[in-house]
C-alpha cells in the first residue's frame, strides 16, 4: 500500500472523528441544538432564510439558545430587555473588532496596521456631530439639488420611468459621495455641476456592480467570472477614490480630511488608503438609498400616509421666506419639525431593517438576563442579536406587527412615541435599525437628515406614481440580512433582465417621475384638477395595500399636467415596466408607454 493511500485514509479518519465529535450542553448553558448534519449543523437553513430559521428555533427553545452553524457555535439572544447586557459589555469579554477586521480584509481587501475601531470612532465622531453635521446637511441638500434636479432637467420634461430602488439608491449615493468626498474645483458653473453628475454617476454604477456581489464575496462563493468582475470593479473604484485624485476636489468634508489624516498617522500606503475609502463609501452610503426606497414605497402605497406627510410639510414651507426653487439649504428647524415623516421613517425601518449584531465571546462568562436568569457562554463562541424578530416584529410590543402604520411612532398629541412595553415593562430598545451600545452607527444623524431631505425634495419638486396598482411587496434579498436596511431581491432579476430572459414574471413596482412645472395651481383649483388626457392604462388612486417592490428603469409616457409645487397627486399606471429609458414619440403625445415583465424570485416579506 502506497504512502499516499495511507495518508489519505488517516486524513479521512481524522475528518470523520472531527465531524462525529459532538458538543454536549453543560449545566447553566443555553439550550443546545446541533442539527442533524455533523459540523454543518444548521448552516444551510440559516443561510437560506435566517429569519424563518431563528423564528422556529425561538418557538422551540425560547429567547436564548445555541446552534451549530458551519462549525461555529452561535448563541442567539432574542430578549430585547436583555440586549443592554450585551451591547455595553467591554471588549475584554465580548468583542466585535476581530470579526470586523476579518470582513474588511475578506470583502474590501483592506489591511490596516494596528487597527483599532474604537480609536477610529473617537477620531471620526466629532466630524459627524453639531456644527460639522450641520455643514454636511447643507452640503447634502446642495448636492441633491445638483444630481436630482440636474439629471431630470437634462432628461427633458414629461414622464420618465425608472426603478424605485435605482431612483433612491442612485441619487442618494451620488449626492452623499459629493458631500463627503468633494466636488469639482472652482469656478462652480453649470459645466462643473454637469461634470459632478457624470463623475458621481460613474462612481455609483461601479459601486453598484460591487454591491450586488458583496454577499457572495462575504461567503467566499464567487465563480471564476465573478472573481474577474470583482477585480475589475474594485480596481476602477480604487482609481476613482485614490487620495491623489481626491486631492483635486473642492469642499471635501471634515470627515474625509480627518479619516485621511488618521490613515496617514497609521502609516497606511496610498494604495491601501484608496481601498479603505471604498470601504467607507459602502459604510456611509450603502444603506441610505435602500432605506429611502422603502420610505417612498410605503408612502406611495398608503395615500393617507402621503397626505399626512404633505400636510405636515406645507405649513412649514409657508414659514420659509424664499420659494423652494431658490432654497440653498433646508433649515434645521424644518428638519427637526417633521414628527410625521420621522414616524414614517421609523415604521419603514422597523419593517425592513434587519442587521445582525454579533460579538465574539473572548472568555468564559456569565450572561445575566433581565428576568433574573443567568446563562454561561463559552470562550470562542459567537453571540448574535437579531432585533428584526424581537423587538421589531414582536406582536406583544407592536399590534399587527406585519402591517405598515405610518403613525405608529406618534402620540395622540402628535409628539414622538417612545413608550413600548413587553412583559409589562417599558422597553429601552424598541427598534434598533442603527445598532446599539458601543457599536451604534456614528453617522445615523447624517443618514436620517439625508433621507428626510431627499424625501422632501422628491415630494416638493416631483410628481410620482407607481405604474402597477396591484404589484406585490418585493421579496427581501435573503443574502443581505446583515444590512441595516434590507434590499429587495433585485440582483438576480436585473441580471436576467439584461440577458433578456423571458421567464414567468413576478412584477416589481415602478415609478413615473416628472419635474413639476410652475406656476402652482391656486388651492381652490386643486380639487378640480383632472387626470392626464386619455390614457387607458391610468388609474385614479392607489389602494391602501402593501406592494411587493423591486427596482426598475425609466421610460416616457404622456407628459404630466402642471401640478402644484408642494402637492404630490398619486396615480398609477397598470402594467409592468420596461427597464430602459424611453422617450415619448413626441411631446405631449398620448401614446401608452411600453411594458416589460421582470422575474423576481425570492421570499415574500411577512407583511405582504
Amino acid at each position: 500500500m502506497s504512502w499516499a493511500v495511507v495518508f489519505g485514509l488517516l486524513a479521512a479518519l481524522l475528518l470523520l472523528l472531527l465531524l462525529t465529535r459532538r458538543r454536549t450542553r453543560r449545566p447553566g448553558e443555553p439550550p443546545l441544538d446541533l442539527g442533524s448534519i455533523p459540523w454543518l449543523g444548521y448552516a444551510l437553513e440559516f443561510g437560506k432564510d435566517a429569519a424563518s430559521f431563528l423564528t422556529r428555533m425561538k418557538e422551540k427553545h425560547g429567547d436564548i439558545f445555541t446552534v451549530l452553524v458551519g462549525g461555529r457555535y452561535v448563541t442567539v439572544l432574542l430578549d430585547p430587555h436583555s440586549y443592554d447586557m450585551v451591547v455595553w459589555e467591554p471588549r475584554t469579554r465580548l468583542d466585535f473588532h476581530a470579526y470586523a477586521a476579518f470582513l474588511m480584509e475578506r470583502i474590501f481587501d483592506v489591511q490596516l496596521p494596528h487597527y483599532s475601531p474604537s480609536e477610529e470612532k473617537s477620531k471620526m465622531k466629532p466630524t459627524l456631530l453639531h456644527k460639522e453635521l450641520q455643514a454636511l446637511t447643507e452640503a447634502m441638500y446642495t448636492n441633491l439639488h445638483t444630481v436630482l434636479l440636474g439629471d431630470t432637467t437634462e432628461a427633458g420634461s414629461g414622464w420618465h420611468e425608472m426603478g424605485l430602488l435605482e431612483f433612491s439608491y442612485s441619487f442618494l449615493l451620488r449626492a452623499g459621495y459629493l458631500t463627503l468626498y468633494g466636488v469639482e474645483a472652482p469656478p462652480h458653473t453649470p459645466e462643473s455641476q454637469a461634470q459632478d453628475r457624470v463623475h458621481s454617476a460613474d462612481v455609483f454604477h461601479t459601486f453598484r456592480q460591487l454591491d450586488l456581489l458583496l454577499p457572495k464575496l462575504a461567503r467566499g462563493s464567487l465563480s471564476v467570472g465573478d472573481k474577474d468582475q470583482v477585480c475589475r470593479v474594485k480596481g476602477h473604484l480604487w482609481k476613482l477614490l485614490s487620495p491623489a485624485r481626491l486631492a483635486t476636489r473642492a469642499h471635501r468634508s471634515k470627515w474625509l480630511e480627518s479619516y485621511l489624516l488618521h490613515l496617514e498617522e497609521m502609516g497606511v500606503s496610498e494604495e491601501m488608503q484608496a481601498r479603505a475609502l471604498v470601504l467607507q463609501l459602502w459604510a456611509t452610503q450603502g444603506n441610505m438609498g435602500p432605506a429611502a426606497f422603502w420610505v417612498l414605497l410605503f408612502l406611495l402605497r398608503t395615500p393617507e400616509a402621503l397626505a399626512a406627510v404633505r400636510g405636515e410639510l406645507e405649513p412649514m414651507l409657508l414659514q420659509v421666506e424664499q420659494p423652494i426653487s431658490q432654497m440653498t439649504a433646508l433649515p434645521q428647524k424644518v428638519l427637526d419639525s417633521m414628527p410625521v415623516l420621522d414616524s414614517v421613517l421609523s415604521e419603514s425601518l422597523r419593517l425592513t431593517a434587519a442587521p445582525f449584531i454579533t460579538r465574539e465571546v473572548v472568555v468564559d462568562m456569565a450572561l445575566p438576563m433581565a428576568d433574573g436568569r443567568e446563562f454561561t457562554l463559552r470562550c470562542g463562541d459567537r453571540l448574535l442579536l437579531f432585533p428584526f424578530l424581537s423587538p421589531q416584529k414582536d406582536p406583544e410590543i407592536y399590534t399587527d406587527p406585519e402591517v405598515f402604520k405610518y403613525n405608529r411612532f406618534l402620540n395622540p398629541d402628535g409628539s414622538e412615541k417612545k413608550d413600548f412595553y413587553k412583559d409589562g415593562k417599558r422597553l429601552k430598545n424598541y427598534s434598533m435599525p442603527w445598532g446599539a451600545g458601543h457599536n451604534q452607527c456614528l453617522g445615523r444623524g447624517y443618514a436620517i437628515s439625508s433621507i428626510k431631505q431627499f424625501v422632501f425634495l422628491v415630494l416638493a419638486r416631483f410628481d410620482l406614481e407607481l405604474i402597477s396598482p396591484d404589484v406585490e411587496m418585493p421579496l427581501f434579498d435573503l443574502s443581505r440580512w446583515r444590512r441595516p436596511a434590507s434590499v429587495p431581491d433585485s440582483g438576480r432579476s436585473e441580471v436576467r433582465d439584461r440577458i433578456a430572459a423571458s421567464a414567468e414574471p413576478k412584477l416589481s413596482p415602478d415609478l413615473l417621475i416628472s419635474p413639476k412645472q410652475p406656476p402652482p395651481l391656486p388651492r381652490e383649483q386643486e380639487k378640480e384638477e383632472e387626470a392626464p388626457p386619455p390614457d387607458p392604462g391610468l388609474a385614479t388612486r392607489a389602494p391602501n395595500a402593501c406592494p411587493r417592490p423591486q427596482p426598475r428603469r425609466a421610460r416616457s409616457g404622456p407628459a404630466a399636467p402642471a401640478a402644484p409645487a408642494r402637492r404630490l397627486p398619486v396615480r398609477r399606471r397598470p402594467g409592468p415596466a420596461r427597464p430602459r429609458v424611453r422617450r415619448c414619440p413626441r411631446a405631449g403625445a398620448p401614446g401608452r408607454p411600453r411594458r416589460c415583465a421582470v422575474p423576481g424570485p425570492g421570499r415574500r416579506p411577512p407583511w405582504g
